[in-house]
């Protein structure tokens, strides 16, 4: 789906050679956040929640939520008021432009009765399967039409129902939660997302007032309620930020403590560095890990999966990681079929990399990567193109930087402070060159 281009190219530049070595305190999980956003229109009190990290996506979020008739205060530590809330039509300016909006479907159904919503938007990763979040408000009661460009719901009375997901998706979940939550009767959700940032947002609808059982198991049980009231909650820390992080390190070489996070939330990706050389260490709220430069990377193969497997939102870093071990890796696919988007920037790089299909990459190691320009196609796909880039020779030019702002708060600053040779700017977009390939 097309998102409008920038006035101007972001662009990330890095020079590769150097070690990483210090500490990084995690932000918030982004995708808590959002939809802990979304929860605000379930209740006319203020819900503040602390940690939202200071990225694109939750900025935006802010901007729909205001656009509804909310207010929003405050930056990293967000006070939502939605009492004089009335609208229930996200603009489609606003909507189309990441794929979360999806999310306020649930939540506007809940609180109004009716909602009007942009089809999701966002990374181009692949079917959003979006299907399985209708049948389930249909299943609640919800009469839904569907357009090229929007979804259009309203419901008389949302009732609890037993819904099963044929496969587990997070945002799916989500959208069942926030409409369940006041909805007649009780709701069962087979199949239930288990990621860290649903079980967050259950607890988020726990302190308003929301009856919830099985947070972090595949069956969740709602018992609607009247009515929700205000809460104060923390956003969780953003594993795919550690993640992304702790993969960079390994394949730069250096040591890294990545504070402010949890290392059982990526228990499969740490057991997967240490498989590759690495060395980590755990501790309550933090964990250390790093490589010496002088020891070979092996390869390891990986599968993504739904939580508590390998996470999708880290395999193109994997991959980037895996150009620099000793022979061949297998990368499998099985969360998004259109997930192999940063292969061709990567092969720019020097990378050898085959796809198989839709589901399997296969990566040729050690590659002698060189800096060059490349332009980034997603969050998670730009994310890959800095690791890349570090361990490249030479400097690395990034197009669309844009993508990495959206999931990422500051990046090239915080690894800028542990010794990476990088800098950020904005720049005049140039028609005719890389930058110009948007979403």
């Amino acid at each position: 789906m097309m998102t409008p281009a920038p006035r101007h190219d972001h662009v990330i530049r890095i020079t590769g050679g150097a070690q990483l070595a210090g500490d990084i305190c995690v932000s918030g999980s982004k995708n808590a956040a959002l939809p802990e956003m979304a929860a605000a229109l379930l209740t006319t009190e203020p819900v503040r929640l602390n940690n939202v990290p200071r990225v694109t996506d939750t900025a935006l979020m802010g901007e729909i939520l205001t656009g509804l008739g909310g207010r929003v205060e405050g930056d990293g530590s967000l006070i939502i008021k939605t009492e004089f809330a009335q609208d229930s039509h996200v603009p489609d300016d606003l909507g189309r432009r990441m794929r979360a909006t999806i999310v306020l479907l649930g939540a506007l159904l809940g609180r109004f009765g009716k909602a009007r919503v942009p089809r999701p938007g966002g990374d181009d990763i692949g079917a959003r399967r979006f299907e399985q979040h209708l049948r389930g408000l249909r299943q609640m009661g919800a009469r839904i039409e569907e357009t090229q460009t929007e979804i259009v719901a309203e419901v008389d009375r949302l009732r609890g129902k037993r819904i099963v997901f044929d496969l587990p998706t997070v945002t799916g979940t989500e959208n069942i939660l926030l409409a369940a939550v006041l909805a007649e009767g009780r709701t069962e959700i087979f199949n239930a997302a288990r990621e860290p940032h649903v079980q967050d947002l259950c607890l988020l609808l726990g302190k308003m007032g929301a009856r919830i059982e099985g947070i972090g198991t595949e069956r969740l049980v709602v018992d609607g309620v009247k009515d929700l009231g205000g809460a104060e909650h923390t956003v969780i820390p953003d594993y795919l930020e550690a993640g992304t992080y702790a993969i960079a390190v390994v394949a730069a070489g250096g040591e890294l403590r990545l504070d402010c996070s949890r290392p059982e939330d990526l228990n499969v990706v740490l057991l997967k560095l240490e498989l590759a050389g690495a060395h980590v260490e755990v501790g309550d709220g933090w964990f250390r890990v790093g490589r010496n430069p002088k020891t070979r990377l092996k390869p390891v193969d990986m599968s993504t999966w739904t939580y508590p497997g390998f996470p999708t939102d880290l395999q193109a870093q994997y991959m980037a990681l895996m150009t620099q071990a000793d022979g061949e890796t297998v990368i499998s696919e099985y969360v998004h079929e259109n997930r192999f988007q940063h292969v061709n920037q990567l092969a720019k790089m020097g990378a050898g990399i085959n796809v198989e299909g839709r589901l399997h990459a296969i990566v040729h190691g050690p590659a002698r990567l060189r800096g060059t320009e490349v332009a980034i196609p997603d969050i998670r796909s730009g994310a890959a193109l800095v690791i890349a880039a570090l361990c490249a020779e030479g400097e690395s030019v990034l197009h669309n930087a844009w993508h990495v702002d959206r999931g990422y708060e500051n990046m090239p600053g915080k690894l800028a402070s542990v010794g990476a040779k990088i800098t950020s700017e904005k720049v005049e977009a140039d028609a005719s060159g890389p930058d110009r390939t948007y979403e």
